[in-house]
């Protein structure tokens, strides 16, 4: 019988084209992009609950900017924590949210609405619930059809990696939330750790740090701006003014807080990241571990950008590391570019 359906979606008319749209929901930053139109949002993934009215009042980076200075019917909801869906409801209205705020700017005006098609990466460690909870949430806000990738091999793919090459190569994820640790090649993933003290733990820790040593009660977003601003791994001491509430009056404390007091306070976590990396190694077959003492280690993630890790990791690894130039859009890049071919994009789909 005739379908004249898939007849008009085979005529190449800009209108019954199908939208491919890309996410990265990741714990710290959602981000979204369209097929040959790139990245069209990059937001943090947070959103305000106003427990008066039932309802979301703020989203994405308005959420952030008020972290810690609503009032108590105000609460700040993640719905993404490490790497996977916590709160669905949420994560539904802050993705709807966003394709308002991006992806409706190339179709709203449109006399009939392209199919959108929705592409988008889980943790390797995501189970098949978490896995159906990402495919039911983009099928509610309006995806006609959901394909899942797992987010090492998009990473590696943005990181310049021919992940259908049978050269296995170490990629380290150094998220927010994750911090994922992944040998690919052969369109798949040869081994893989996953570790839970990455970027947001690492507030937490300095947030204690500060508090023992200097006696000072921090926000989570002033935590966040030192780990961002003053933590190096060179030879570099900057120094940082912060205000706090004091343990002695609860009145606010200023105190300068040296770059190596964040490097001491997260010495342990960046070593056990490197553990991380070692027990991979070695539980991996020796012609594998060849290769990857030959191609070294390539970092990624927001944590790379900091100044001096690439050495710092050499020197504990004894391999060469190197840092992905766009640490920011390295997963999502990876994404657009594994769809190019799609006969070797659906060997890496999730079935």
């Amino acid at each position: 019988m005739f379908n004249f359906t898939n007849f008009l979606k085979k005529i190449k008319l800009p209108f019954f084209a199908n939208f491919e749209i890309y996410f990265d929901l990741g714990t710290s930053i959602t981000k979204i992009a369209i097929k040959d139109k790139g990245v069209i949002l990059r937001e943090p993934t947070f959103l305000g609950y106003n427990s008066r009215i039932k309802d979301y009042s703020f989203t994405g980076t308005e959420a952030k900017t008020i972290l810690g200075k609503t009032p108590d019917f105000i609460k700040i909801v993640r719905p993404i924590v490490s790497g996977v869906i916590s709160d669905f409801d949420a994560e539904v209205y802050l993705l709807q949210k966003f394709l308002e705020r991006s992806v409706y700017i190339y179709t709203g005006n449109r006399t009939i609405k392209p199919m959108m098609i929705g592409i988008v990466t889980v943790p390797p460690i995501a189970t098949e619930i978490e896995q159906k909870a990402v495919r039911e949430a983009l099928l509610k806000i309006g995806m006609s059809q959901v394909f899942l990738v797992e987010k090492p091999l998009a990473t590696a793919a943005g990181a310049g990696i021919d992940i259908f090459s049978h050269e296995p190569t170490l990629i380290a994820d150094l998220g927010g939330g994750l911090v994922e640790l992944s040998i690919v090649g052969s369109s798949g993933i040869l081994s893989q750790k996953t570790l839970k003290n990455a970027g947001d733990q690492m507030n937490k820790v300095i947030f204690n740090y500060v508090y023992l040593k200097y006696g000072i009660i921090l926000g989570e977003a002033t935590c966040e701006n030192l780990k961002i601003n003053i933590l190096n791994f060179e030879n570099t001491e900057k120094i940082m003014v912060t205000r706090g509430k004091s343990l002695e009056n609860g009145l606010p404390k200023s105190v300068k807080i040296k770059g190596s007091d964040v490097n001491e306070a997260l010495r342990s976590n960046f070593n056990q990241i490197i553990d991380g990396i070692k027990e991979l190694i070695e539980s991996s077959p020796p012609e594998v571990v060849d290769e990857l003492m030959q191609k070294g280690v390539i970092l990624t993630g927001g944590l790379s950008r900091i100044p001096g890790i690439d050495k710092f990791f050499e020197e504990e690894l004894k391999l060469s590391v190197q840092c992905s130039e766009k640490y920011e859009y390295t997963t999502i890049n990876g994404l657009m570019k594994s769809t190019t071919n799609v006969e070797a994009f659906s060997k890496i789909l999730i079935s």
